[in-house]
């Protein structure tokens, strides 16, 4: 059938292919020429693999749904909608998900960008030519390694995609009805406020944010039920952007990294030690016949070692692990005892 005036009409004397999808193999089964009321029959053998239905009309490829596979219930009312081709037929931006994880180890948060896109004519929206895309999309500049999200789960094909500089470009024809797109990429974890182009979308915004300090503080926007995904839990916001050009949220900044940490930890300790021994020096009633070895020494020299080994259990080695764990605690002791040295006698 095809798609005219708000109706379908019969499309006869076109190729319907029937197609097998199973986890091992998949691919056409047989091919039936459509009668003069667009009708066609099939014939064969269910088994625990999907079946549906394809045909190309105008050079585009359409598929139905899956088909049922009931013997004593014959699917008799599956139909192939086809449509005519436009390259000026608008395609919109209905819905948008946004899910932004916690910064990982490497500083960095992955972001999901669900994209349901809708062409609510009755023409196949198709690219003007080889160079122009059917659909554009500009993307957040902080945006890095953006790429499809699972392809199993794409309704585009991977080679109907190119990412060009803060841009998705989409080269695939979009039938009437909505698709939808699955976009993954990273942030870096230090940025605090996170801004999305709105993409002109139409209808409503979902953004789950991981970490419990973030937040969407636009207009608009309220906190709805926190979700689980995979055992982790997001808290999540809906909204409509109200014709605003970008999407503001707030994120928390990311915690020191293993350097920062080092120096700190390093300056702290250098700091300390300074302020005991002037205290000790007022206060000693005698020196020690035999200076200890210096606590700041041995303090650099843990944080050293934890600055090499913090979070890498399952990166090194077994033996190398636990020579580090044995090395660690030898210099916390040995800390110890330099520090248990440097108290004044009574």
């Amino acid at each position: 059938m095809r798609v005219s005036s708000g109706d379908t009409v019969a499309v006869p004397g076109l190729a319907v292919v029937l197609h097998r999808v199973g986890q091992a193999s998949q691919g056409p089964v047989d091919t039936v020429i459509s009668g003069g009321d667009g009708g066609f029959r099939f014939r064969f053998a269910p088994d625990s693999a999907a079946f549906l239905l394809s045909a190309r009309y105008a050079g585009i490829e359409y598929f139905s749904s899956p088909i049922g596979t009931d013997p004593a219930h014959p699917d008799t009312a599956v139909r192939v909608i086809v449509a005519d081709t436009s390259a000026a037929q608008p395609v919109v931006l209905r819905q948008r998900t946004l899910l932004v994880s916690r910064a990982d180890q490497s500083g960095m948060r992955t972001v999901i960008d669900w994209l349901v896109l809708a062409n609510l004519g009755e023409r196949t929206r198709t690219a003007p030519d080889s160079a122009h895309p059917s659909w554009a999309l500009l993307l957040p500049a902080d945006a890095q390694g953006v790429d499809l999200a699972d392809m199993r789960l794409s309704q585009f094909s991977p080679d109907a995609l190119s990412f060009r500089r803060d841009s998705v470009l989409l080269f695939a024809p979009l039938s009437p009805g909505e698709k939808e797109l699955l976009l993954q990429y990273r942030i870096p974890g230090e940025i605090s406020k996170f801004r999305v182009p709105a993409g002109g979308v139409r209808d409503s915004v979902y953004v789950l944010l991981e970490e419990p300090s973030a937040t969407v503080g636009q207009a608009g926007f309220v906190p709805l039920d926190s979700q689980t995904i995979e055992g982790r839990s997001f808290r999540r916001f809906g909204g409509t952007l109200g014709g605003a050009a970008v999407l503001d949220i707030s994120l928390p900044g990311r915690p020191l990294s293993s350097n920062q940490t080092l120096v700190l930890l390093v300056a702290f300790a250098g700091t300390a030690f300074a302020l005991l021994a002037a205290i000790l020096v007022r206060r000693r009633r005698a020196i020690p016949a035999v200076a200890p070895v210096d606590p700041a020494v041995l303090a650099d020299r843990v944080a050293r070692l934890d600055a090499a080994y913090e979070g890498r259990a399952g990166d090194v080695p077994a033996d190398e692990w636990s020579r580090y764990q044995t090395e660690r605690a030898a210099l916390r002791d040995e800390l110890a005892r330099a520090l248990a040295s440097r108290r004044p006698r009574s």
